[in-house]
């Protein structure tokens, strides 16, 4: 038998072929070895160049911006050159970005980011802080810093040309100067304070910062929190101010009016803690609270023989949830009210917000048999058409007419306006914020149905209301002292409404 080894004897011209093609694959793996760490090498330095980069607009980073920040302020120490650290946002960008689409916004933070840094010198430092969030930091004094916020706001507002398109935008710009401002760590953020108080009013300007900025700031990052919990801990109330039929001044409805009772700053108004709501999102929470409470006093007061129309404001907000009528239809079945005793007051600037959705909530609340109102009708501009496609039953005359009635013809001619209009679609009229009687008999002149107001009774709690009703004894701050209309003490069915 020949040997095992024998098996792989090759023909020596085979045998050279393959270890040639050895030695050759062995070198192919050298080589692509070395493109491979030669690229790798390109990469690392790319990415070491581009570190403090921002990859859509080429400035500087915000972790850049602040290690020359870091510098600066160690040279401004020394006193060799004051400092202005200017936070720059974009205002309204985002309905530009969400409706034209991404692309369209990148190009125009693009621009924007070329041209802040065109018009404002030599800054030390440019950066896209985030979003549609710039911050420059140039060597200014107050009076320079000033005049170079004015060349960033006009530089902002020329027209954006990106594919065709011509956009509009303005800018809010915060002014931070160091040190007088804050130290180093919280010139970026006192800044971006100041920025942000000129988008509270507007925008369109610019603003240095104030310590009052960080109090204010302080302050409502603690309300947020007490809020988050109000409900809760039961904080939250709410008052009734009656309304009274014009014709006989008696009782025959009330508002529920939402107050905020914190334990350590007392009566908080609602001008105060709403808008904070539906800033971060609360209000659908808080509403529903309202609708609930509102349905168990109304309950409660039919208990007690008081069958009173109850009204209950709903937001913007509220209105485009899709479970709010059945929220509304489940407190109601639960404390067994009828639909027609509540009335729901929506702001004219949101009933006229004339969209599917809009029009898609009116008619459920509508089908759920409820009283709608406009409320602070006269502000907006609402057109007859729109209101003749919207179930509402009643017009609610804004107070700020009511005020001017007795020294403004033009007052009195939009309240005269109101009431007209308000017959022509077969609407029943309420004046709030009636203080007068010379305000009460004009209204009463002119035909509204229903008057609300200081000169028949403040905002009380629902005992004292209760009390009232009882004893036919208005509170002290009552000056007409109307009564109750007597229907709502019958155990028949509920009063019509007109």
């Amino acid at each position: 038998m020949r040997p095992a080894a024998d098996a792989f004897d090759l023909p020596p011209e085979l045998l050279a072929w393959a270890l040639g093609a050895c030695v050759l694959l062995l070198v192919l793996a050298l080589w692509q070895g070395q493109r491979l760490q030669a690229r790798l090498a390109a990469l690392r330095e790319q990415i070491e160049r581009l570190r403090g980069r921002d990859a859509l607009t080429g400035l500087s980073t915000r972790t850049e911006f602040e290690a020359v920040l870091n510098e600066a302020a160690l040279s401004a120490d020394r006193g060799t050159a004051p400092l202005a650290l200017m936070y720059v946002g974009l205002d309204d960008f985002r309905p530009l970005n969400d409706g034209y689409g991404h692309r369209v916004g990148d190009a125009v933070l693009a621009q924007a980011g070329e041209r802040l840094g065109r018009c404002a010198g030599v800054p030390l430092a440019l950066s896209r802080v985030g979003g549609d969030e710039f911050a420059l930091l140039l060597v200014l004094g107050a009076d320079e810093a000033s005049f170079a916020a004015q060349q960033i706001l006009r530089a902002l507002q020329e027209p954006f040309r990106v594919e065709a398109l011509e956009l509009q935008l303005s800018a809010s710009v915060g002014i931070a100067l160091y040190p007088d401002h804050g130290s180093r760590p919280r010139l970026l953020a006192h800044a971006a304070l100041a920025m942000r108080s000129v988008k509270q009013v507007g925008g369109a300007s610019h603003a240095f910062y104030t310590p009052a900025l960080a109090v204010d700031q302080r302050e409502q990052a603690e309300l947020l929190q007490a809020l988050r919990h109000a409900v809760q801990r039961g904080e939250l109330q709410l008052v009734y101010q009656p309304k009274v039929d014009a014709r006989n001044l008696q009782i025959t409805a009330a508002e529920a009016l939402l107050r905020w009772q914190h334990p350590q700053r007392g009566t908080i108004s609602p001008v105060v803690f709403i808008p904070l709501a539906e800033r971060h999102g609360l209000i659908n929470g808080i509403g529903r609270w309202v609708i609930e409470e509102a349905c168990r006093q109304a309950a409660q007061w039919r208990q007690q023989g008081m069958r009173m129309r109850v009204a209950v404001n709903l937001s913007g907000h509220q209105l485009r949830q899709d479970d709010l009528v059945p929220h509304i239809q489940a407190c109601l079945k639960r404390h067994k009210i009828p639909a027609e005793r509540l009335t729901v007051e929506i702001t004219e600037s949101v009933a006229m917000d004339d969209t599917a959705h809009t029009r898609a909530a009116f008619e459920r609340l509508r089908k759920a048999g409820l009283h709608v109102s406009i409320d602070d009708f006269g502000t907006g501009h609402s057109s007859l058409a729109t209101l003749r496609r919207l179930p509402a039953a009643e017009l609610k005359i804004d107070r700020a007419f009511i005020t001017d009635l007795g020294h403004s013809e033009r007052a009195r001619s939009i309240v005269q306006a109101v009431v007209q209009m308000a017959r022509t679609l077969e609407l029943r009229v309420v004046a709030e914020g009636v203080e007068t009687t010379a305000q009460r008999d004009v209204l009463v002149g002119l035909g509204c149905n229903e008057l609300q107001g200081y000169l028949f009774a403040k905002p009380m709690s629902a005992t004292a209301l209760a009390l009232w009703a009882d004893t036919d004894e208005p509170p002290a701050d009552g000056e007409a002292g109307p009564g109750f209309r007597a229907s709502i003490f019958e155990a028949t069915a509920p009063a019509p409404l007109k």
